[in-house]
């Protein structure tokens, strides 16, 4: 795999975007409700909580610590929600949809095999919530639990929660620090610190949907995509990974060089097919340093919203919203149909701790696991 510097990275994906989106005075945005959003569960107190930088703005809950609203200018300055979400605390909690939207999802984001995993000779058992596998921790993973609120100010939120031992069947009290950051940058940061007091499994990730056109206003298949990456994890028809590289050198999955996101979709490749479309962990081309690099990059033509993603992850899920079908709506009242929102997942590779010639996903009592992941917007 070629090894690059960060500067040549962002370089090469940032080439046909560039600039800032021109200021302007903008009616009342959308928010949601704080009253919506206000419920006592377990014991704790959820609410709904708005950061701004100045220009643009973010609505959290602390449940699941999940991203309900995200307010970016387009080239014009009209403002738009570009993050799929819910208008009220209840439907998240009762799941009436899509679980993950806007959410961190742990401790193992992404497919384990069956469920099963072994540690010091001990067979692990994780809930089997997909197909006959776990994904995305399991029934109530991080997403599915109230988060004590540790610091609020105007552009960042800090959310603690300690999964217990035995949570979902995992092992180990993992007490996971967690901190949403708007900065000046026009930057929406995600960082996590985690530790445990036993060995066990970690593989955080963030679940924002995104549509740069805006929630509910049309495909993402005309996305301009960028992932500077070489190969991907390739999986089997249930979407475990087989344990394998694969080149994507001639194939749909060479987004090296910018590319439609629908240019190639419907192509009879096997991987395609077996995910409906991109549903593919893609392993960057960069050595596994520790640096953030910016290693991907979106772009939308008729708004001119542009996007990065930087990480000091390995690799990252590009899904593109194959399974929503239209059966209910966002936020805004408007269907959530197929193929119109896009999700990128920093990570380490699925099914991690299954294949040894994969990155290692676990964590030990005397380790801290960090994770950074970075969304930049701006606009051509």
């Amino acid at each position: 795999m070629k090894k690059i510097l960060c500067t040549l990275a962002a370089a090469t994906l940032l080439m046909g975007c560039g600039g800032n989106a021109p200021k302007a005075e903008q009616p009342a945005l959308n928010l949601m409700k704080a009253e919506d959003f206000t419920a006592t569960i377990d014991g704790k107190q959820v609410g709904l909580y708005t950061l701004t930088n100045g220009t643009i703005t973010m609505q959290v809950t602390n449940f699941g610590g999940r991203v309900v609203s995200l307010w970016t200018p387009d080239r014009d300055g009209k403002m738009e929600d570009i993050v799929l979400g819910y208008d009220k605390l209840d439907r998240y909690v009762n799941n009436t949809g899509e679980r993950f939207l806007g959410a961190p999802v742990g401790r193992v984001g992404n497919r384990i095999d069956e469920g099963k995993f072994t540690l010091d000779g001990v067979q692990y058992a994780v809930p089997q919530n997909s197909n006959g596998h776990a994904l995305h921790g399991g029934n109530k993973g991080i997403d599915m639990v109230v988060w004590d609120v540790e610091h609020v100010s105007d552009n960042a939120i800090t959310l603690h929660l300690v999964s217990p031992d035995g949570a979902d069947g995992f092992p180990g009290n993992l007490d996971i620090l967690m901190t949403y950051t708007l900065t000046p940058e026009n930057e929406f940061e995600v960082t996590y610190h985690a530790k445990t007091d036993k060995k066990t499994i970690v593989n955080l990730s963030h679940h924002s949907f995104f549509n740069l056109k805006g929630e509910g206003n049309g495909p993402i298949t005309d996305h301009i995509l960028t992932i500077n990456a070489d190969y991907i994890t390739p999986t089997d028809a249930e979407l475990i990974p087989t344990g394998e590289l694969m080149a994507v050198e001639g194939t749909p999955f060479d987004f090296r060089e910018p590319h439609a996101i629908g240019e190639r979709i419907g192509e009879k490749h096997e991987q395609l097919i077996n995910g409906g479309g991109y549903d593919q962990n893609w392993v960057f081309a960069r050595e596994d340093n520790g640096q953030v690099m910016t290693l991907a990059s979106v772009y939308e033509p008729t708004t001119g919203r542009c996007m990065d993603i930087a990480t000091d992850q390995v690799a990252m899920q590009f899904y593109s919203g194959n399974f929503f079908d239209g059966t209910y709506n966002g936020k805004y009242g408007k269907a959530i149909k197929y193929r119109e929102s896009l999700a990128l997942e920093t990570q380490k590779h699925p099914d991690a701790i299954n294949h040894e010639s994969f990155p290692s996903i676990v964590l030990n009592p005397d380790e801290v696991y960090t994770h950074v992941c970075i969304y930049k917007f701006y606009t051509k």
